[in-house]
């Protein structure tokens, strides 16, 4: 509660600058706000890996609480409590790669035939994001660690729009991921520019960030809050500025000529760097409540990317492809086991990060897997997928469920949906729902 006033802050206060705009995390001061709310906010979270899974390395054995972890899926152990292993489940639309993630968050029974025909049925997490929009500053948010490609043929001679996005606004629009932290700052923040020489050489030299803009109100929000919500104000401002630094960073290291385009480039070379900025403007949206709904994909489907930090260096696409030889198989499991890795960290960032009575990740629900099982045979049967977070209350984690009617994943989606208490019929061929209850 506020020192000066008594009174308490509503829960999306935000603070303005010259064209820039900082929500607050929440905060002591907003809990007066939030008395009425009998459950915390709940959010959602698609993360999707590509080409499909050496399952030998990923099915854990066990059953239910007894399950034992697989070695693709050891790093996720200190998460146990708060994961749901679920097998068995099939692929609503089983075309390759362009089926895989096309279907994942649309339960589509098909798409289109050739690279013009592009349809599919409306997407869970923009379900999610028309009932949340009036809640948020942001609706939801599409990223991906690959440039968005929505032209041209990518597999099978589907259009690209299937392997590089998961979210579909309406049968017939797909939304577009973005790859550029840059941007995506810009969206949550403001301040937007410009990779014009002039205006980006500008940005450069400038060294005004956001925070800078909204310094007065800052500080004099400061004066009004509590000690452990000053702390929690700090914190939270060190991260939006050191996030920005590093995007500053990455600019600094583009070529000088590139194209112009309508944002500066802040794309840093080395994927981790990528991948660690783009996890921090996830939390930063989350913790601030500028968004409850993130659809994010580490790779998009048939790529190319090779792991040689790990010791992979054959691209993973081909790689996938391994005519079922056991030493590629082995291979393949590397480059998953370093995804759920890399997943592990972030969910790390989240349990670490407090929201309420809890943290971010007691908060969430986040979809984790993939839409290829056996990547060789591009089999769409027993896809790898697991639930992690607490669901705000509404998950029992710690356990392995194995359906043996092959169900459809559709039917997890429209699960998943009542988990959110935003509860539909039907999305895309679902058939009903699923028992993830202990």
């Amino acid at each position: 509660m506020s020192l000066l006033t008594r009174k308490s802050l509503p829960r999306r206060t935000v603070l303005r600058g010259l064209g820039a705009a900082l929500a607050l995390p929440v905060l002591d001061a907003m809990t007066p706000a939030l008395r009425g709310r009998a459950t915390p906010v709940h959010r959602f979270q698609a993360f999707y890996v590509p080409n499909g899974m050496a399952m030998e390395y990923w099915t854990p054995t066990g059953l239910g609480a007894d399950f034992q972890f697989s070695r693709i899926l050891e790093p996720l152990a200190p998460f146990r409590s708060q994961l749901l292993v679920i097998s068995g489940l099939k692929s609503s639309w089983n075309y390759i790669h362009a089926g895989a993630s096309g279907s994942f968050l649309t339960g589509t029974i098909r798409g289109g035939r050739n690279e013009v025909e592009i349809f599919a049925d409306v997407s869970m997490d923009q379900i999610l994001a028309r009932r949340f929009a009036k809640d948020t500053q942001v609706a939801s948010l599409e990223l991906s660690m690959d440039a968005p490609n929505n032209a041209g043929a990518c597999t099978g001679n589907l259009s690209c729009v299937y392997t590089h996005t998961l979210s579909w606004r309406s049968a017939t629009q797909a939304l577009p991921m973005e790859y550029n932290p840059r941007a995506v700052f810009e969206k949550l923040f403001g301040d937007s520019g410009s990779t014009e020489a002039a205006a980006r050489q500008a940005r450069l030299r400038q060294q005004k960030s956001i925070l800078d803009s909204v310094n007065d109100k800052l500080a004099a929000l400061r004066r009004q809050l509590g000690p452990g919500d000053r702390g929690k104000v700090e914190e939270y401002a060190e991260a939006v500025r050191d996030v920005e630094r590093r995007i500053q960073k990455a600019e600094e290291q583009q070529a000088l000529d590139i194209p112009a385009i309508d944002q500066p480039q802040g794309v840093p070379p080395v994927f981790e760097d990528h991948l660690a900025l783009m996890f921090d403007l996830k939390v930063l949206a989350l913790r601030s409540d500028l968004t409850r709904v993130i659809s994010f994909m580490i790779s998009k489907e048939q790529s190319a990317r090779p792991y040689p930090q790990i010791g992979v260096a054959e691209a993973h696409h081909p790689l996938s492809h391994h005519g079922n030889q056991p030493e590629l198989i082995a291979q393949m499991s590397r480059i998953n086991r370093y995804h759920a890795e890399l997943f592990a960290g972030y969910l790390s960032k989240l349990r670490q990060t407090p929201d309420g009575d809890g943290s971010l990740l007691d908060h969430m629900t986040i979809l984790y897997g993939a839409g290829i099982s056996n990547s060789n045979a591009h089999s769409g049967e027993n896809l790898p997928l697991l639930l992690a977070g607490g669901g705000a209350g509404r998950l029992q984690g710690g356990r392995h469920l194995v359906f043996t009617d092959k169900p459809s994943m559709a039917n997890l989606l429209v699960t998943l949906m009542e988990k959110m208490d935003v509860p539909v019929e039907k999305i895309g061929g679902s058939t009903g729902r699923l028992s993830i209850d202990a």
